[in-house]
């Protein structure tokens, strides 16, 4: 069985810790045989994973020089970015998609993939967070440029953040200096979300930490990841020196 996760330059020097919540659409065989019952064009979508999250978290990791943890299973076996106890954890049915697999999982099912998956993510970068000595989270997320029946959504680049703005603020006023950015300021989506990823590992360690959304239209191309990873990069630093954490 191949493990839930992939650390990337765990001995970097760099203070970032970049996380990939939803980096893959990699469904385990352990998991209906590998299978859900979606169609290939469904697991290509949004809701399976973060398209081009992956590829922009590893050039952002490089640029920082920092170490990077991706998942490795899709979103829709079990979302490493809810909590335990969150109705969205294992989704039967998303932006119009029945996920077959889904639709009668029960609590013995939801705890398996907790096991197997969810658990080992979160133990994982846990664990790569407490081997350094004053680690920056920076979780990199993609959204969808229209969700089904919805308004489009404008924004290039989203900052989303809970109460803990030390470094949402300053990478903001980095963002919106460039002049041809539409930033999101916690859009599309809040970033209070109890339970989540950077909930458990920042807000309540009380780390510094920040969350970018990209619009994944943005980022679907290898080079257009390595082209917002190097133009991102620079801004991040700015924002941290001017956080003062």
């Amino acid at each position: 069985m191949t493990p839930a996760y992939q650390i990337e330059g765990e001995d970097r020097p760099g203070r970032w810790v970049v996380t990939c919540d939803h980096a893959s659409n990699r469904v385990p065989e352990t998991v209906a045989g590998g299978d859900l019952g979606l169609p290939p064009e469904d697991m290509a979508r949004h809701i399976a994973y973060d398209i081009g999250a992956a590829g922009l978290a590893r050039a952002l990791g490089a640029a920082l020089d920092s170490p990077v943890i991706l998942s490795d299973f899709s979103r829709l076996v079990i979302d490493p970015n809810r909590g335990e106890d969150d109705p969205t954890l294992c989704m039967k049915i998303y932006d119009g998609s029945i996920i077959p697999a889904n639709r009668h999982a029960d609590a013995a099912e939801v705890e398996r993939r907790l096991a197997l998956f969810h658990r080992p993510y979160h133990d994982a970068l846990a664990g790569l967070l407490a081997r350094r000595a004053d680690p920056v989270i920076l979780a990199i997320h993609s959204f969808t440029p229209q969700l089904k029946g919805r308004a489009p959504r404008p924004w290039h680049v989203g900052v989303l953040y809970a109460g803990d703005t030390r470094l949402a603020l300053p990478l903001l006023a980095q963002l919106r200096a460039a002049g041809d950015i539409c930033v999101g300021d916690n859009e599309p989506y809040s970033g209070h979300l109890p339970g989540d990823a950077l909930d458990r590992h920042g807000v309540q360690p009380g780390l510094p930490h920040v969350l970018i959304e990209l619009r994944n239209d943005l980022i679907a191309a290898p080079e257009q990841q390595q082209n917002w990873g190097r133009r991102l990069a620079p801004m991040l630093d700015a924002a941290l020196k001017n956080a003062e954490v």
